[in-house]
């Protein structure tokens, strides 16, 4: 095994699962410890963020920031999962519409909301994924999930019933979801032919490689475990305050933040700090080797 440990920016094909993509990275890292930073259909390409070895701990401060797509949705024909990799359950006309009447009924989509999961996605029920019921042609009831839709802004193609989109969203939105809410606003069907995540966070999918260029030269691709944490406030330890906090003890730092990123010298990760009144605790430390 090797002690990599880090941040890996994918840029996914179409056909894997996130699943898929794990299992890829171990065998190219010869690292068991690979997790995800928020999964992506198998329909979808673009960034996914992988975490690597001891950096699997700071997958969390990935998970929750808000994700970019782009996309197209074709109105008139729906699917039982609501993307193109469904089956056809339902065709209708597309009335005429312009851009000023969808980017008004996309409006009505954005802001805080409650959005019900699609019974064809890997959440569990009764300790089965919900895909797995629905092909039986089962369907159960899902609890609503609250999710922020900051930005939603459609374009016309050629094709009068294809349109290209740019949403911007919260952890847990299911775009595929909201396309089809979409469609029914405007009084038709609709489903998703294409999706592709452009950014989370502070990482764009421009600066994400293939599994190709991966396996190429793996050692390039392991950003540092610090990656993970650029949206927090920093503060820089002196040696003997790195010393103190790999030994769990408390600091009084100069910063303001319920969680701080604490590096060394040389910008290298080495503890996630959480406030205790006046002071700042370790919840995460990092070896030198990590």
């Amino acid at each position: 095994m090797t002690t990599r440990s880090g941040m890996v920016l994918v840029d996914k094909p179409a056909g894997l699962t996130s699943h898929d993509v794990v299992a890829r990275l171990r065998r190219i890292l010869g690292e068991r410890r690979v997790g995800h930073a928020g999964t992506l259909d198998p329909m979808a390409t673009g960034l996914l963020i992988l975490a690597v070895g001891p950096a699997t701990r700071l997958i969390r401060f990935a998970q929750g920031r808000d994700k970019t797509y782009t996309g197209t949705v074709l109105f008139g024909v729906a699917t039982d999962s609501l993307d193109a990799d469904g089956v056809e359950v339902e065709r209708v006309a597309v009335p005429p519409f312009d851009e000023t009447i969808v980017n008004a009924a996309a409006a009505t989509l954005t802001g805080e909301q409650r959005q019900v999961p699609p019974m064809v996605s890997a959440l569990h029920h009764g300790g089965e994924r919900l895909y797995d019921l629905a092909r039986r042609g089962e369907v159960v009831e899902r609890e609503p999930r609250a999710i922020t839709v900051d930005s939603f802004r459609l374009s016309a193609t050629s094709d009068p019933a294809r349109w290209d989109f740019v949403v911007t969203c919260s952890v847990g939105t299911y775009v595929r979801v909201l396309a089809s809410d979409l469609a029914e606003r405007l009084g038709t069907l609709g489903h998703l032919v294409a999706l592709r995540r452009v950014a989370s966070g502070d990482h764009r999918v421009e600066d994400a490689r293939t599994l190709e260029d991966i396996a190429e030269d793996p050692e390039a691709s392991v950003m540092a475990p610090a990656s993970f944490v650029t949206h927090l406030e920093h503060v820089t330890l002196d040696d003997d305050q790195i010393r103190r906090i790999r030994h769990g003890q408390r600091l009084h730092v100069a910063a303001r933040d319920v969680e701080v990123a604490a590096l060394d010298k040389s910008g290298a990760l080495v503890a996630v700090l959480e406030r205790r009144g006046e002071d700042y605790q370790p919840a995460l430390v990092f070896t030198e080797s990590a």
